[in-house]
């Protein structure tokens, strides 16, 4: 029976998507691993791939078509002796159950992602990712999913591997990733209805913006953060100057290198270190768990056209300073190019929201779920301060605020990360000891 090709969740925030453009046409044969589409989710544009061979028999949503919802069917796929008359029957098929999506994105999907409704589960929820063709051959020679091991791309379980699989096998015990345990992202709380609010100004000019995804996913995960997560704030006042002093001694050593590290990247590191010694609070809010993270997962807020990314750099506590200007430097360039994958964006315990560079003194960040905090940093100002001898004297200040989950960290532990933040900034040389 054809297989319908139903539109994935490439991210788990994705409810619908454009699908910018085909890669194939009607009547072109495709394989495992072929490219089908290119489809813009709310943060990025994704090229989506085929994973069972078979024949393009129709395309049902035609290219630049927005508002695509996920699991909607997209395209349909022959298989070996059908044809396109074959096709009235699969379209049928009662839209309660559709088969699951027959293909998969080319970076890896969050466990949390919308699954197709007829894709199968292992004993502990888990989705299994498989074909619709592995399924149906599954469940004729009575093999359990869960006991194979995937060879399609991303560990997706294909034809072949069902075909080599002996029936019975038991299913292995499986890990619950951080991911899977996220919660999911709220709908926007209601409020007066843009109707209401147009006749408000009515005799105004005004230019009418329609949001985006990524407009739409930021309200949407902002107003839940609000209203779900009890916020509270620790302020800490930072002096700069042994930084900014050896951080220009080391850009004249690097220069050879053509490397130039940033306040920015001293700020990462000296995070992500502090989430070490300050192991309690490397954790996040699972709804009824805390998850307390080993490594420093450390994501970085970068502002692009209409929104904003927080690419994460994982293992940030084991990487030089160069090594993580390097890879802020790229995640921020592609992020603003929308070309990160989403495992590139999600994840990690801890944020940091840098807007010094906009001359802002201090703010509140609010902080994105499932995070356990973010770090707000404003701009180092030249200020007089008071020496330990009670000498007047000037220093660069740095104000910063600690946006804290009270469900995850208590104030005393808090504070004891944001101590543990503003000695490693202020005493630089130790953060390469």
């Amino acid at each position: 029976m054809p297989i319908e090709i139903l539109m994935p969740a490439l991210s788990p925030t994705m409810e619908e998507g454009t699908l910018a453009k085909w890669l194939v046409k009607e009547g072109d044969t495709v394989s495992s691993g072929d490219l089908l589409a290119e489809i813009e989710t709310d943060k990025a544009t994704m090229e989506f791939e085929a994973v069972d061979e078979g024949v393009i028999g129709k395309i049902l949503v035609a290219e630049g078509s927005e508002g695509v919802k996920v699991n909607t069917a997209i395209a349909v796929l022959l298989e070996d002796g059908e044809s396109a008359d074959d096709i009235g029957a699969a379209s049928s098929a009662p839209a309660a159950a559709p088969k699951a999506t027959e293909a998969a994105p080319s970076a890896p999907v969050a466990e949390t992602a919308t699954p197709a409704p007829a894709a199968p589960a292992a004993a502990d929820g888990s989705r299994i990712f498989a074909s619709p063709l592995a399924r149906r051959i599954a469940a004729s020679k009575g093999i359990d999913l869960a006991a194979l091991t995937g060879s399609g791309p991303h560990g997706r379980i294909v034809k072949a591997d069902v075909e080599a699989a002996q029936p019975g096998a038991a299913a292995p015990a499986k890990t619950v990733s951080a991911a899977a345990a996220a919660p999911a992202v709220a709908a926007v709380a209601s409020g007066p209805s843009s109707d209401v609010i147009a006749k408000m100004y009515e005799g105004r000019e005004y230019e009418e913006i329609a949001l985006n995804g990524m407009r739409k996913t930021i309200a949407a995960r902002l107003t839940e953060a609000k209203q779900t997560v009890p916020h509270f704030y620790l302020r800490r006042d930072i002096k700069l100057d042994a930084l900014l002093e050896f951080r220009g001694t080391l850009n004249k050593q690097l220069e050879a290198r053509n490397v130039k590290l940033s306040v920015n990247d001293f700020i990462i590191k000296a995070c992500a270190l502090a989430l070490q010694s300050v192991p309690d609070a490397n954790a996040v809010w699972a709804g009824d768990k805390v998850l307390k993270l080993k490594p420093s997962d450390v994501a970085v807020a970068v502002a692009i056209e209409g929104g904003l990314f927080t690419p994460v750099l994982q293992d940030a506590e084991t990487k030089s300073l160069s090594a993580l200007s390097a890879q802020m430097k790229d995640l921020a360039g592609r992020a603003r190019d929308r070309k990160l994958a989403p495992h590139e964006y999600q994840g990690g315990s801890f944020a940091i929201s840098n807007l010094g560079m906009f001359g802002i003194d201090n703010f509140d960040a609010v902080i994105n779920p499932p995070h356990g905090a973010i770090l707000a940093v404003g701009a180092g100002k030249k200020q007089p301060v008071v020496g330990p001898d009670g000498d007047l004297a000037v220093a660069t200040v740095m104000s910063v605020t600690l946006s804290v989950d009270h469900r995850v960290i208590d104030g005393a532990l808090g504070a004891e990360l944001l101590n543990a933040i503003v000695e490693n900034l202020e005493n630089p040389v130790a953060m390469l000891a």
